[in-house]
């Protein structure tokens, strides 16, 4: 199986008055997913979108919502964004697997026939997502602590890319936190195929067409080798 790259704008780093514009806009300049993240100020110290306002944008954009709950009671959410026009849903195996509903969740998403993912923080071993991956569209794993953007990348998290990628070569893995032309290759190397990207498609004066461009080519060059 050949792994595409994936590349996911994360509207957190848009501008929230014009989020359809710039959802659009990231899409017309090669974007595949774009990635909402929805922040409870509970689970993480932030507060951001919600199922209302990703109703919303659905009405303007046919793109596929990569929706990521960093929030400490996923299961309660997961009907709310399908009806919001979710596409994929990402939560935190910290957020359920103390409560024994990691398992419930993940058939949850998928029987409201979307896409699922589990995400795991800096500090979680990958090998808590082991025994869910077969049933799991992607993974995502954290290259920053999660809350908020702008991020220094880290580094030491491709540890369990390639840890992941060497047991599921077939899985689409996703990074997330400081991704940018001066650390793609760090991840994409380690088997990173599927990247969010925030500060580095939308900081003023950049080109996104070229960054997507340059992230993609990056995989490409890289995949060949995992």
């Amino acid at each position: 199986m050949s792994l595409k790259p994936i590349i996911c704008p994360s509207l957190l780093s848009s501008d929230f008055a014009f989020l359809a514009r710039d959802s659009n806009y990231m899409l017309e300049c090669g974007a595949d997913w774009l990635h909402i993240d929805v922040m409870d100020n509970h689970f993480v110290p932030n507060l951001t979108l919600g199922a209302p306002i990703v109703k919303s944008l659905r009405k303007h954009t046919k793109g596929h919502f990569d929706c990521h709950l960093m929030v400490t009671n996923p299961e309660t959410m997961i009907e709310d964004f399908k009806n919001a026009g979710a596409n994929s849903i990402t939560f935190h195996i910290e957020a359920t697997e103390s409560r024994g509903i990691t398992q419930k969740v993940i058939t949850q998403i998928k029987e409201a026939g979307m896409m699922v993912a589990l995400c795991v923080k800096p500090k979680t071993p990958i090998e808590e997502v082991f025994p869910y991956v077969d049933q799991l569209d992607f993974v995502l794993i954290m290259t920053v602590e999660p809350g908020f953007g702008g991020q220094s990348f880290m580094k030491d998290m491709m540890t369990k890319v390639k840890t992941l990628r060497s047991k599921y070569p077939n899985l689409n893995i996703q990074v997330d936190g400081g991704l940018d032309p001066s650390t793609i290759d760090f991840a994409s190397e380690a088997g990173a195929n599927v990247i969010v990207a925030g500060s580095a498609l939308f900081k003023p004066n950049q080109d996104p067409k070229e960054t997507i461009k340059l992230f993609k080519d990056s995989i490409n060059k890289h995949s060949p080798n995992w």
